[in-house]
């Protein structure tokens, strides 16, 4: 397999994977093309190496900034702006964490913490309360757990999960 017949099934990959945990794909394959690119690149060179439009490149490149895991270089001379990804992968996982957290966590437990306050009064409200508190529970331990792994590093991670797996 040549490098870019390796690029090409990556970046693939990539995009396939991110479905998988409810991610834009063309964003994943955005940042898949990124990951891989030895220096920066245009949004133009995005468009022709992933055969996506200007404006779903730009769009794209947009949000995995918003994300934190891509970065805009200006160059002295030239009026396009290049991009590149984040490469440190400790780096990349916990800003995933904090943004996944932050749209999907965070709003359930607003909702939990909104619905906490049914009172019990008849069977199905005792089990629907209960079924809350439990939830709200363990849905906070995520949240501290969460909390914790975006601001370790990638030392303390690791010796964590070398523990785990003894």
């Amino acid at each position: 397999m040549d490098i870019q017949e390796g690029k090409q099934k990556f970046i693939e990959s990539w995009g396939k994977m991110a479905t998988e945990w409810g991610i834009n794909r063309t964003m994943a394959q955005v940042h898949a093309l990124l990951l891989v690119a030895p220096e920066p690149i245009t949004a133009d060179e995005v468009m022709e190496q992933l055969c996506i439009s200007r404006g779903n490149s730009n769009m794209n490149i947009r949000a995995l900034m918003d994300w934190g895991l891509v970065h805009k270089q200006l160059r002295t001379g030239s009026r396009k702006e290049f991009f590149y990804a984040e490469k440190d992968m400790w780096v990349v996982f916990r800003q995933i964490i904090v943004q996944r957290k932050k749209k999907e966590l965070e709003p359930m437990l607003r909702v939990l913490d909104d619905v906490s306050g049914v009172e019990a009064h008849c069977p199905e409200s005792e089990s629907f309360c209960r079924m809350v508190k439990e939830l709200r529970s363990l849905s906070r331990k995520a949240d501290q757990t969460l909390d914790l792994l975006a601001k370790a590093d990638s030392t303390w991670f690791s010796n964590i999960f070398f523990q785990m797996i003894r």
